[in-house]
């Protein structure tokens, strides 16, 4: 799986120009717009999307072009894409929680179903692929196995990016022991410790080509 990956990013970068478009996705408050702003703020970008500790904040999918990344040996522009929360299923009930009306969060359930679709529908216009994980809860969930799935099927690198380090009870360990076959980057949104080993993990696979 890792092999195949690295081949992949050898022959892109050899192939066509050193610009991707990749994708971010993951359940929902795992932290893909956490990551997305702050990505954005390092390289002076404005940031993408808002940040809520309610489910489903970000509904439709959010763009931002032509990021420049200062690399060892070379310079990487790429386009990023955070994507809505992905779940098998929404249910408005849980956004009771929040203290928002019945009638709000009817809406924010539908809001937060097409943008699920939509963000599936991106898997075809994407290069590769970020799963955010939330190191603090257990890695394995359908989600997770899902839209692994469907990357793998499609044959998109992915890199899987275990969020939350600063906090105590992270388990990158957990994340590793449960996904093997894929790289993963440990890193904090919050805080954007372990950013640049983001970058390098693109970098290393430029510097061979």
């Amino acid at each position: 799986m890792i092999q195949g990956i690295l081949n992949w990013f050898k022959r892109f970068f050899t192939e066509r120009t050193s610009k991707l478009s990749i994708g971010f996705y993951g359940s929902p408050n795992a932290g893909k717009t956490s990551l997305a702003n702050k990505i954005c703020k390092d390289l002076g970008k404005d940031p993408m999307g808002k940040v809520s500790m309610v489910p489903h904040e970000t509904r439709t999918v959010g763009k931002t072009e032509s990021l420049i990344v200062k690399l060892k040996n070379a310079t990487l522009t790429m386009n990023i894409l955070d994507m809505p929360g992905v779940a098998v299923k929404v249910d408005y009930r849980e956004f009771l929680n929040y203290g928002i009306t019945v009638e709000e969060a009817q809406l924010r359930a539908r809001e937060a179903t097409k943008g699920i679709i939509e963000a599936l529908k991106e898997l075809d216009g994407v290069d590769a692929a970020l799963i955010v994980i939330d190191s603090t809860k257990d890695p394995i969930t359908q989600t997770n196995i899902t839209l692994l799935g469907n990357l793998e099927a499609r044959g998109i690198p992915t890199i899987l990016v275990a969020n939350k380090i600063d906090l105590e009870n992270s388990n990158v360990k957990k994340v590793i022991k449960s996904f093997p076959d894929y790289p993963i980057v440990p890193l904090s949104a919050l805080t954007g410790k372990n950013l640049n080993q983001l970058y390098e993990t693109i970098s290393v696979e430029m510097s061979n080509r």
